[in-house]
């Protein structure tokens, strides 16, 4: 009944290609053979697990050590056992995971060799499940060029040879199940490549829990059935995101928004920004945050834009339960959550996805399509249907299992073109001898139809700095299918306007006013982000001119161009407080500047500027149609003043935007309107409450039949310098 001698030699050294046919239990000639492999164990027996009666002493296999045999004479059927195994005196008894059959299904396995299977997280990862009445954890990855795989960690003292997974058909899918391990086991997996060669271990592609870096080890987590209490929000999500309605969105770096000195200047956990950021977050008036990536990473200086677990929450701040109480929390107050998601590129690091079996299997193999030269990653092969069922599925998962409300996917620019960042010779044309990635934008209509049509009322964002066409156009009509798009060319242009000294400002004139010939192409949000205020770029205070009270007049004057311009809003962490030096993910924001009048009032016309935003629709329901903006006074240059009027729908009273740019008080200055009636002053960013010094208009005024700004209607106002003002028509 003995093994052949290339089996024991293979099951000893770890590189049998299937260890379940020689291991375990197996009918051989009528009669039922247990063999069974623990390293370094002088005895073994299998007992009865409810009586823990012997049922058959297993003998070594002569120059095998840790290899047993024996045959159960006595027994007609399959039956359970469990391994009773002494070692150097100590004495445990076990179950056994060769005794288990495959927990996958084909049709699982047909949708993994297709491509298509949406909910790939169900079957790939750690698992905490009951299996064949016994509770364990199943483990699956997919390794379709790897010799051998197995699973290692404490509980197998790291040995490779002890939990080998079985091969499952031509999928390159591994499986095993193991008894009693549950949740908060740390484990890798063991890969040995085609030729035999042992690979770094690596961490789990699709799990859900990592160690705190720099530990590099993944970790079981139960993500099962959460009893979610956001009913309220989910019902409404839909009605709340859509591009006809207010979006004020938090940037947030987790990591830095708020750290506790006292404990070793530690960041906030989830549950802690659960209660504080959120609570800030809605107080502010903001009406989503967006957290940079979170999706476990190595290096802290990546800010986690460089992810190696796609389908982790970041153990920094707690675990998956926590982020989705964080999650709930946020819903609960009315506020949705955005992710930053990178399925742009992927880090070197050997624990991670690159070489996974030996092979670029995640990648290209070749640099020219596989390494990105900007940041020294690895390129996801998009053409390969199971990269990217990999990544959609990964989408789908933040947004179904952690109630996720949108993704705003990073670095878009870099993968819809083969020469971003490549000098002549460094890339390879598509089919078509073009520059474009017809891969990734193939992924992206497929990523962002199915997220849209499997998830109700989610939202998905792009960061494309190039003009490339439709890219929130519906899959359809030939778009990307994005929900909205970052204006780069807005802030680019409104931002290098700004950096001018006032008496300059009139020979740059067209950068605030340039963003109009475009802005009803895309759902546009305007983004001051994290990337304008690091790398030398400094604060937002510091981008603007001049000393003192005047810098802050001109940031307000800017907030209020902003608010008023067509276009959702997004605003980095610290930019509402005008936070005075660079973004530092090392540390804390400075919260002890609010102690500070200027500071102080910054932050309290955001807070207004996002309340007057969310209750007037002239402000926010046609952003996206040129019916929703007209121009009052567009070329006055030589003044830098800009005035327009906001449109809502039918019966929405039109709001006018009049912007000062130069330290130059405008007094009895008209402005032309195109209905009569009050025009109430709704916010001006000079007040005495945000720092300013005041001076404007009383409450409103009345227009009048003097003819200003090619209008037959008119204001007349005090504009006063570097200042925005908001009128809304008050009609009847």
């Amino acid at each position: 009944m003995g093994c052949e001698a290339e089996d024991v030699q293979a099951i000893v050294a770890g590189r049998h290609p299937d260890p379940f046919s020689v291991l375990g239990l197996h009918e051989v000639a009528g009669k039922w053979v247990l063999r069974a492999f623990v390293p370094g164990a002088d005895r073994i027996e299998a007992v009865d697990p409810k009586t823990k009666r012997r049922i058959v002493a297993l003998k070594p296999v002569a120059g095998a050590d840790g290899l047993f045999e024996g045959t159960a004479s006595r027994r007609k059927s399959r039956f359970a056992y469990h391994l009773s195994i002494t070692r150097d005196g100590h004495h445990w008894v076990a179950d056994d995971p060769y005794r288990f059959g495959p927990v996958m299904g084909e049709w699982d396995e047909y949708l993994i060799g297709e491509g298509t299977h949406r909910q790939l997280w169900h079957v790939l990862g750690a698992h905490v499940m009951t299996h064949e009445g016994t509770p364990g954890t199943h483990y699956a990855v997919w390794a379709p060029n790897a010799a051998r795989v197995s699973v290692v960690g404490d509980f197998n003292t790291w040995d490779g040879r002890r939990h080998l997974l079985r091969r499952r058909g031509q999928t390159g899918v591994w499986e095993t199940f193991i008894p009693v391990i549950g949740d908060g086991e740390v484990y890798k997996f063991e890969v040995l490549d085609a030729g035999g060669h042992l690979l770094p271990q690596k961490a789990d592609p699709v799990g859900f829990g990592s160690e705190h870096p720099p530990r590099t080890g993944s970790v079981v987590r139960d993500i099962g059935d959460h009893d979610w209490g956001d009913a309220k929000w989910m019902t409404k999500r839909a009605a709340r995101q859509r591009f006809d309605q207010p979006i004020s969105i938090y940037e947030v770096h987790l990591g830095s928004w708020r750290r506790v000195l006292e404990e070793g200047n530690r960041p906030l956990s989830y549950l802690e920004h659960a209660e504080q950021l959120v609570g800030y977050a809605s107080d502010m008036g903001f009406t989503h945050i967006e957290l940079m990536p979170i999706s476990e990473f190595p290096f802290d200086g990546s800010w986690g834009y460089q992810p190696v677990g796609l389908y982790a929450p970041t153990i920094r701040h707690g675990t998956p339960a926590e982020f989705r109480a964080f999650i709930e929390a946020a819903h609960n107050a009315g506020l949705g959550v955005i992710l930053d998601w990178v399925p742009g590129h992927f880090p070197e690091d050997p624990h991670g996805l690159a070489k996974f079996d030996g092979t670029a299997l995640y990648e290209h193999a070749d640099p020219k399509e596989g390494f990105h030269p900007d940041w020294n990653t690895m390129v996801f092969n998009y053409g390969r249907a199971e990269v990217s069922n990999y990544l959609i599925a990964n989408a789908l998962y933040w947004l179904q299992e952690h109630h996720v409300d949108g993704l705003r996917v990073d670095a878009v620019a870099s993968m819809l073109y083969r020469d971003y960042s490549r000098k002549e010779g460094e890339w390879i044309p598509n089919k078509d001898g073009g520059r474009e990635n017809l891969e990734a934008i193939a992924f992206l209509q497929t990523m962002n139809a199915t997220t849209y049509g499997e998830v109700e009322g989610i939202m998905t964002v792009a960061e494309e700095s190039t003009a490339f066409p439709g890219v929130s156009a519906p899959t359809d009509a030939g778009g990307l299918g994005f929900g909205f798009k970052w204006n780069m060319g807005w802030m680019n242009d409104t931002l290098s306007y700004m950096s001018e000294d006032p008496i300059h400002r009139k020979y740059h004139h067209s950068k605030m006013t340039f963003g109009l010939h475009y802005a009803f192409s895309e759902n546009f949000i305007l983004p001051l982000s994290h990337d304008e205020v690091v790398h030398g770029k400094g604060s937002m205070l510091d981008k603007m001119p001049g000393q003192g009270a005047e810098k802050f007049a001109n940031l307000r004057a800017y907030y209020g161009f902003m608010w008023g311009h067509p276009g959702k809003k997004l605003l980095f962490m610290g930019s509402e407080f005008a936070q005075g030096v660079e973004w530092n993910h090392d540390s804390s924001l400075d919260w002890h500047l609010l102690d500070i009048a200027p500071h102080k009032g910054m932050q309290r016309l955001i807070r207004d500027l996002n309340t007057l935003y969310c209750a007037n629709p002239a402000l926010y329901q046609q952003d996206a149609t040129p019916e929703g903006f007209e121009w009052i006074e567009e070329n006055n240059g030589e003044e830098s003043v800009f005035a327009w009027i906001r449109h809502g729908t039918e019966g929405a009273a039109p709001m006018l935007v009049v912007c000062n740019f130069t330290p130059v008080a405008r007094t009895d200055r008209r402005i032309g309107v195109p209905e009569q009636g009050r025009w109430v002053e709704r916010l001006n960013t000079n007040s005495e409450f945000y720092g300013g010094d005041g001076r404007g208009n009383f409450g409103g005024t009345h227009s009048e039949d003097v003819a200003a700004s090619g209008r037959a209607q008119s204001i007349q106002i005090t504009l006063p310098p570097l200042t925005t003002l908001f009128f809304e028509l008050e009609r009847g």
